[in-house]
Parts: structure tokens; sequence; C-alpha cells
């Protein structure tokens, strides 16, 4: 791939993400299903992970993740780590182990926010700032409510995929 094709793909990468962002950030925010909203960025990673492999996701992670720091108000840094280390997670389980589809995406989303969701409440608890059960209230339905979209974050980042980064495995 010449270096004028791979910024083309990487800059189709960054304006689909400034679309997902979008819609994170100002649409659905404002419509809360059972008192949450999706949480469209670590899909976004999780897609471009499973697309592009390990160097791909942990670089769009990474990206990501200081957008998420930056964008939203009372973040920390350790998410742009945290979306580092999921890029790369996801991209060498779909290079090694998964397919390059939706479903190989829904399963690693899956594992992703489980982990995010997982982090945040052991935070919550650990500084006692909720109770268990409240905690999984907002947790379970926030996942469940996020995973609906993840055929329309995936479909996003496929069909950039398709269009600059071809469909080629690895």
């Amino acid at each position: 791939m010449t270096r004028q094709a791979w910024l083309h793909k990487w800059f189709s990468y960054a304006l689909a993400l400034l679309g997902v962002w979008w819609l994170d950030a100002y649409v659905l925010s404002r419509f809360p299903l059972l008192g949450v909203t999706p949480i469209l960025l670590p899909v976004a990673v999780t897609a471009v992970g499973v697309l592009e492999g390990v160097a791909g996701g942990a670089g769009f992670g990474l990206a990501t993740g200081l957008l998420w720091a930056t964008a939203y108000p009372g973040s920390q840094g350790g998410r742009v780590l945290l979306l580092t280390v999921m890029g790369l997670f996801t991209g060498a389980l779909a290079q090694y182990a998964l397919a390059q589809t939706l479903w190989g995406c829904v399963l690693c989303s899956a594992a992703v926010l489980t982990m995010i969701e997982a982090i945040q409440a052991a935070k919550e608890l650990f500084f006692l700032r909720a109770q268990l059960l409240p905690t999984l209230r907002t947790a379970l339905p926030q996942l469940v409510w996020t995973l609906c979209w993840v055929p329309v974050v995936y479909g996003i980042f496929h069909r950039v995929f398709r269009r600059v980064g071809g469909d080629r495995l690895y």
C-alpha cells in the first residue's frame, strides 16, 4: 500500500470516527433508554481492531482514547491506555482466533464492554460511591443498549474498510 493510500485509509477511518462520536455525544445522549446511553467509542475501536488487526486496532484505540479523554468532561487519561490495550486485544483476537465478521465484532465488543463496565463498577465500589445492586442496574442496561448499536458501528467501519482498505485478511 502506498503512503498516499495509507493516509487516505486512516483519514477515512477518522472521519467515520467523528460521525460515530457525533452520534454518541450529540444524538444518543439526548435519548436515554432505561436511564442509560450507549458508549459507542469502544465499539468503534473494536470494529477497527477486528477489521485491521493488532497494529491498526492499537493505533486507532490510542487516537480514539485521546478523543474520549479530551471530549468528555471529567474523563481521565486512563481511557487512552484502556482503549489502546482494547484495540490491541481485539485486533489480536480477531486476527488469530475469530473471523473478520460482524459476529467477531459482536463477541469482541461484548468482551470489551464487559471489561469497561467491570472497571467502572469496581472503581465506584472501591471508593464507596455506590453499592453493588444500583451499580449493576446501570451497568447491565448500558451494556445491552450498547451491544444493540454494534451492527450500526461495525457497518460504518466495514464500509470504510471495503472502500479504502480492501477485503483482504491481515
